[in-house]
């Protein structure tokens, strides 16, 4: 699975109290959204689009809770393909993690929650893989500068 998360330069949104402000403003940030974002449906506000609602309303909602696709998809008034695409994004992020789970008719089935139905705890996951995707790219800027230093000291002996 890949792991794809935007880190841009950000103020803590801790001042603001509305959950709807802060999870569109954080879920934006971090590239959940994608930029310039406009649903396809025919909501009115991203806090009615089917990402944000999927995250909020049951993720956040009910984080100790394991949903079912099918249920999601029937819930938001759109397709399994969509859930899971947006499901996708989140797991991206290593926010969620599978869980065996009921449908609404009691059938055993495979199920997405947000890891420890907590996302604070989940998010020590998600700064775990930016911190060894940053040392891997320390390694890489490193590499990089030895191997130009080496090119300038054999440009240097040519002339």
């Amino acid at each position: 699975m890949s792991f794809d998360l935007n880190v841009v330069s950000n103020t803590p949104l801790t001042p603001l109290n509305d959950i709807d402000e802060v999870a569109m403003l954080f879920l934006n940030q971090i590239g959940y959204f994608p930029k310039g974002y406009d649903p396809k449906t025919d909501v009115t506000d991203i806090r009615d689009s089917v990402p944000f609602r999927l995250f909020v309303e049951f993720f956040l909602g009910r984080p100790d809770k394991a949903w079912v696709v099918e249920d999601l998809a029937t819930a938001l008034g759109t397709t399994k393909a969509t859930v899971y695409r947006h499901i996708n994004k989140l797991k991206g992020f290593d926010l969620l993690e599978e869980m065996n789970a009921e449908d609404a008719e009691g059938n055993p089935r495979k199920g997405y929650r947000i890891r420890y139905g907590n996302l604070s705890k989940a998010w020590n996951f998600t700064e775990a893989h930016v911190q060894v995707a940053m040392e891997n790219y320390r390694k890489t800027a490193d590499h990089l500068q030895e191997l130009a230093s080496k090119k300038g000291d054999r440009h240097a002996k040519k002339r």
